[in-house]
């Protein structure tokens, strides 16, 4: 397809309560869309395991993050549970949406939030709901890494979560995994033609109708 019918990427949000399977709709969706990319934050806490600085997280020291902040070159940022600083860099998500490419963000409410201020019209937001809460709570058991303590944490969070699903654009029920990418994949395709996310449309009819004539 020639660049002329470039359109413009768009900020595609999935929020979700943890164990709602809103990362394994990401994982998905990504290996489908060679044209998305994955946010990558930054932040000011310590790298853990094998994460790689550039690939998994942007890793800062507080003062470079407080400069960058004050500069403006973050979409969104916070401090998350008191602890470390986490942003969005606004330049390669602005790159990235010039160039016609998508760009996927697995963040909380707070972030959804913080992102319509900057960036309404880019934004499609999508909450994802868990069958009930009982099945929420039968999968984070079944991960078998998190002690009950820690579930019964993510339990408590779950409903605050929850509670804001009416800030979303979408909300998808997560109760089939299968039928969920297809819910998700109608969105994003929808979207994707949106008029306002192609600014060629205007050049094209007209040089495709002509002038009119009364």
């Amino acid at each position: 397809m020639s660049n002329k019918f470039t359109r413009r990427g768009l900020m595609l949000i999935l929020s979700s309560p943890s164990g709602a399977g809103k990362t394994t709709l990401a994982k998905k969706l990504l290996a489908e869309n060679h044209d998305m990319k994955l946010s990558i934050s930054a932040t000011t806490r310590k790298p853990r395991g094998q994460e790689i600085d550039g690939a998994d997280y942007h890793f800062l020291s507080e003062q470079e993050f407080q400069e960058k902040a004050e500069q403006g070159e973050f979409l969104e940022y916070a401090k998350v549970l008191g602890s470390a600083f986490y942003g969005t860099p606004k330049a390669p998500v602005e790159q990235a949406l010039v160039a016609g490419q998508d760009v996927l963000f697995d963040i909380d409410w707070q972030g959804a939030q913080q992102l319509k201020q900057s960036a309404a019209s880019d934004l499609v937001k999508v909450f994802i709901l868990p069958p009930s809460l009982q099945e929420l709570e039968r999968r984070l058991r079944g991960r078998g890494h998190d002690s009950d303590e820690v579930v019964a944490d993510r339990m408590r969070r779950a409903k605050d979560e929850i509670s804001h699903w009416g800030e979303y654009h979408y909300v998808i029920v997560n109760q089939d995994i299968e039928q969920s990418m297809v819910d998700l994949r109608a969105i994003l395709s929808a979207e994707r033609r949106l008029r306002k996310r192609q600014p060629w449309l205007g050049d094209f009819v007209r040089k495709l109708v002509g002038p009119f004539s009364e």
